[in-house]
């Protein structure tokens, strides 16, 4: 085999999210519309791949005999980021949230959901994803996938405080022959420039646990929402579910003013066991809007207080979302 002689820009290959109608079955081409992130690049996956390299006995060296490789029970992952759009945040938020409109919110009362082989799924709750080379018949293609985390941030002296994403994926599902190496699957929405900004946020409608009024240099909003696999069959993990904790958190870097001189002594003192603190909120308005970017923890608690220092004296605060009864946990919009 002759060296091709072809290379290929990184910029060309993109990630593609579309819901998935069934448990154990690939969006097709002809299925709901595959949307491109805009991510800053394309990291590669981890496959799970479980392999045994140990030395038996009767040699010194590994033997070929020796080498064992299996691709049942393993978990892919892979993660991006990039630049947070309207279409591509839609979705990432329904499928982590379960909601099905902005805003999207997260109850206190979640039940824990879970999908075997052939389950119709709605609401976004399962993913199909496709790493899309920039070769022909060649893109990544993942089926039965979950977002288990998605941070969400901006810096004021980074690109005017635009929204920036990052999230991870996992899969308990058995790659097929062929999806490593899939026929081009067309992209049916491009991302487009439906950019946020915290410049869009009110400084009335700007408060950490209870404190209004931050100047703020950068913020940065984590969901958590772990999948967990069970059994194993020869397609793979033979059953998801959505347990464990759901939680959200959130850092601020904000100015050290009048505002916000008794953030040590309300961490330390203030803040008392078995309630919130006060509400965390950024957004343009009291209350959350579709088409807006903001979050809304109506219960939280400080888990953190630092300084940092800079040309002026800033605080890093880190805030809890806390829940009551059947009240909303959080709540983002976009």
């Amino acid at each position: 085999m002759a060296i091709s002689g072809t290379a290929y820009d990184p910029k060309l290959f993109q990630f593609l999210i579309a819901e998935q109608d069934a448990y154990g079955t690939i969006n097709g081409a002809s299925g709901n519309a595959y949307i491109a992130l805009d991510v800053d690049s394309i990291g590669s996956p981890n496959l799970g791949i479980n392999q045994t390299l140990d030395v038996r006995s009767g040699s010194r060296t590994l033997l070929d005999t020796s080498f064992f490789q299996d691709n049942f029970s393993s978990v892919k992952e892979f993660s991006v980021s990039g630049t947070a759009t309207t279409e591509g945040l839609d979705l990432l938020l329904a499928h982590l949230t379960l909601d099905t409109s902005a805003p999207y919110e997260i109850a206190t009362n979640i039940a824990t959901s879970s999908y075997k082989s052939g389950t119709t799924t709605t609401s976004n709750q399962v993913l199909s994803v496709v790493m899309k080379s920039a070769a022909s018949n060649s893109d990544l293609t993942f089926k039965d996938c979950f977002v288990t985390s998605l941070t969400l941030s901006g810096d004021a002296g980074t690109e005017g405080g635009r929204v920036k994403f990052s999230a991870t994926f996992q899969s308990g599902t058995k790659l097929a022959s062929g999806e490593l190496t899939a026929t081009s699957i067309a992209v049916d929405t491009a991302f487009t420039a439906n950019d946020y900004f915290m410049s869009s946020w009110d400084a009335n409608d700007r408060i950490i646990a209870g404190i209004s009024d931050p100047v703020l240099s950068s913020f940065s909003l984590t969901i958590d929402s772990p999948i967990n696999f069970s059994g194993v069959t020869s397609t793979g993990y033979e059953q998801a579910s959505r347990s464990g904790e759901i939680s959200a958190t959130a850092s601020f870097s904000c100015l050290y003013d009048d505002n916000f001189l008794d953030m040590f002594e309300r961490f330390n003192t203030t803040q008392v066991s078995g309630a919130t603190t006060g509400q965390t909120l950024c957004n343009h308005q009291a209350s959350l809007a579709d088409a807006n970017f903001g979050f809304n923890m109506p219960k939280s608690i400080i888990t953190n207080v630092s300084f940092n220092e800079g040309a002026s004296m800033m605080l890093d605060v880190e805030v809890k979302a806390l829940g009551s009864g059947s009240a909303t946990l959080i709540g983002v919009s976009c």
